[in-house]
């Protein structure tokens, strides 16, 4: 397998690579935050119906606000990291064979042997390479034609890396 695809110097391409890969990162914020506000909800109505109820219910507004303000962090991170790496919009390439994917930006290059990739998760837009725990990468199978993108799904599924569809 050899796949080679360039990467033009789109000014919004790199936003949709941030939002992606913090999309991963920031979930477990959004589920926090409905878990904080679900209880201090709870403890508001709760606390209403017994005397002592006036002392927790600063603690159960204190919750709900800091649930709110968990759920609403991951949609700022992903917005600033759009905002901030449009200006980091330069002609790249992909170069994938069947022991690495070679990535060029710019100036800069650098690969990862399919060796240590752990799995790859599947978006709309993108395929997001990890490596260990961590998103190492993403492949925009938008920018690769049709014929390569099913030889690299095949590839990834081979390799225990990607579950079929």
């Amino acid at each position: 397998m050899h796949i080679r695809f360039d990467v033009p110097a789109d000014p919004a391409y790199p936003g949709r690579v941030a939002a992606a890969l913090s999309s991963v990162r920031l979930r477990r914020y959004g589920h926090v935050g409905a878990v904080l506000t679900a209880v201090g909800a709870i403890g508001v109505v709760v606390s209403q119906g017994f005397g002592w109820g006036d002392r927790i219910t600063p603690l159960c507004i204190a919750l709900i606000v800091s649930g709110l303000l968990s759920m609403l962090y991951p949609p700022w991170v992903r917005t600033r990291a759009q905002r901030r790496s449009s200006r980091y919009a330069v002609e790249g390439a992909y170069d994938i064979t069947d022991d690495n994917i070679m990535m060029r930006s710019g100036s800069e290059s650098g690969g990862i042997a399919w060796d240590g990739v752990t799995q790859v998760r599947d978006t709309p837009e993108f395929w997001i390479v990890y490596v260990g725990r961590m998103p190492a990468t993403v492949i925009p199978r938008r920018l690769m034609s049709a014929e390569d993108a099913e030889t690299l799904r095949a590839h990834m599924i081979e390799r225990g890396l990607l579950q079929p569809r």
